[in-house]
């Protein structure tokens, strides 16, 4: 009996990284969790075959990603046609997959060619191979096929108050460090079950546990330093930043908005802030796009009502036939309704959701769009009073190339806008916030967040986060609230990531990866 049941639990563990990676992000949120999570995917590649190692690894990347996405089903009840969203979800599940499976095979490749051929190899492995390969083929997630930049193991570092070597690296120098503690305890595993595998002295074994960590000393105290250096005071401009609530395009709004940002507004306006935030598709509620009339006179009653000298809001705008998704600064006019000082369009599409693939070859696919087919824009920076804001809109703000770039051209302050409402009553706008984080860290510069159904925060360079809460001090999520925050927005000296970017680690996993394929096709010919 008891036989029987130990075997259970032994197969029940094979499921244990799946396990840890899914607790390391909301809604379970233990961030260190990543410390642990790889460790027994790295032993099991050291230990088996390539092709073992990528049914293993993807076997737990697949329940890791169905798990983790499993917020997906939430826009169902909201109107989504459910065949699509459970395809949509098991296919993105698969895909992501993908990426840790061939981490699983490449790294047990690599430990086949190096068997045999001293320590020295071996250590290489562990304190460079093993992690490129892992943060290499995160980017490469990031990046291929428009990119999925969705909960990096990084992530969970950022918001855990370990995030400072963000700042030199992204949140893929703080996937190194998380992989280096996992193979430093994947290495112990192997010295406890393995021993005669590994064919050196025992007293030179323990090398590799401390080694690993000397490096992430290193690493810290370079992030370290770095931080100290691009700390300057500044100008303060205060946001009010306002969280709606309105149901997402599927569901009907019997509620007047005007009434219900009045009662919103009345929280802010003895603080006089210098911008109202509003979120992404805000101006939508109205039937209006950003540079119509009337989101031109709401703007000005919103800057009469709360005492603010400008508005931000997101919403769609048409020119010359394309639509796009876009946020306009507006201040105050001289004919009773506001004049726009600046728009933005989104850059970084959703697909499926604000365009199909291939639709602008297609027409006929532009239909199936849930918001119809969007165009993109062009990178640029809002101009206020000599303070330059760069907005990021829905997704963009997971996209950590595309906010570096905006701190490369000078921006002061992020404001990042969102519309998750049609996941309400889901993890996803609490999972989705976790990467406006990583991008204060990465650039150096403060986050100010607008959520329509949540996350609504301030998050400072350090990766502090002040954040709308609800009475139980989580944040508020599917209701209306609104604060108001004073952010120090002023000319950054730039980081090491915003200057270098992900070239470094680019053209590491190139080469990482044409010394393990290289080989392996001269045995070939």
């Amino acid at each position: 009996m008891i036989t029987k049941i130990l075997r259970k639990l032994r197969y029940l563990a094979r499921f244990l990284p799946a396990f840890l990676l899914w607790g390391s992000f909301p809604p379970v949120g233990e961030r260190l969790d990543v410390f642990f999570a790889l460790a027994l995917l790295m032993w099991y590649a050291r230990t088996h075959s390539p092709r073992k190692s990528f049914r293993f690894s993807f076997m737990n990347g697949f329940l890791f990603w169905v798990a983790t996405l499993s917020w997906m089903p939430a826009i169902i009840k909201n109107g989504g046609p459910w065949p699509l969203v459970v395809l949509g979800l098991g296919a993105l599940s698969a895909y992501c997959a993908l990426f840790i499976g061939a981490f699983g095979y490449l790294s047990s490749l690599a430990w086949r060619q190096v068997r045999g051929r001293g320590y020295g190899w071996r250590l290489l492995l562990l304190i460079v191979v093993e992690p490129v390969l892992w943060t290499g083929l995160e980017l490469l997630r990031s990046r291929a096929f428009g990119g999925f930049s969705w909960n990096q193991v990084g992530v969970a570092l950022a918001n855990s108050g370990l995030g400072a070597p963000a700042s030199c690296g992204g949140v893929y120098l703080l996937g190194i460090v998380a992989v280096l503690v996992n193979g430093t305890i994947a290495s112990i595993i192997e010295r406890i079950y393995r021993p005669e595998t590994l064919s050196v002295p025992k007293w030179v074994r323990p090398v590799e546990t401390f080694i690993p960590f000397l490096v992430v000393f290193g690493i810290y105290s370079v992030a370290g330093n770095c931080a100290k250096g691009n700390m300057e005071e500044g100008r303060y401009l205060r946001f009010a930043l306002v969280q709606r609530n309105f149901p997402c395009i599927f569901k009907e709004n019997s509620e007047n908005p005007i009434v219900a940002y009045d009662k919103l507004f009345e929280t802010v306006s003895h603080t006089r802030p210098d911008i109202v935030v509003l979120s992404e598709s805000a101006l939508a509620e109205f039937g209006a796009s950003v540079d119509s009339a009337a989101a031109r006179r709401f703007a000005a009653h919103a800057m009469k009502k709360t005492g603010a000298k400008a508005v931000l809001a997101g919403g769609s705008r048409m020119e010359d036939g394309k639509t796009y998704n876009s946020a306009a600064l507006y201040v105050e006019g001289n004919d009773g309704a506001a004049e726009i000082a600046g728009v933005y369009d989104k850059v970084h599409l959703v697909p499926f959701g604000e365009y199909i693939p291939f639709d602008k070859t297609f027409k006929c696919l532009q239909s199936l769009a849930p918001v119809g087919s969007c165009y993109a824009g062009e990178p640029k920076l809002l101009d206020f009073r000599g303070t330059k804001i760069a907005v990021a809109i829905c997704y963009e703000d997971t996209d950590a190339a595309l906010v570096s770039r905006f701190a490369d051209m000078g921006a002061d302050v992020l404001v990042f806008i969102t519309n998750d409402s049609w996941f309400s009553e889901s993890n996803e706008a609490v999972a989705h916030s976790w990467h406006a984080t990583a991008r204060a860290v990465e650039t150096g510069l403060p986050v100010v967040r607008v959520g329509n159904s949540g996350v609504t925060a301030s998050i400072l360079p350090d990766g502090k986060v002040q954040t709308l809460s609800g009475k139980e001090g989580f944040p508020l999520v599917d209701e209306p609230g609104c604060f108001s925050v004073a952010v120090c927005a002023k000319p950054q000296a730039r980081t090491p990531y915003v200057i270098c970017g992900d070239m470094p680690l680019a053209v590491a996993f190139a080469l990482v990866l044409a010394c393990i394929c290289l080989p392996l096709c001269r045995r070939q010919k």
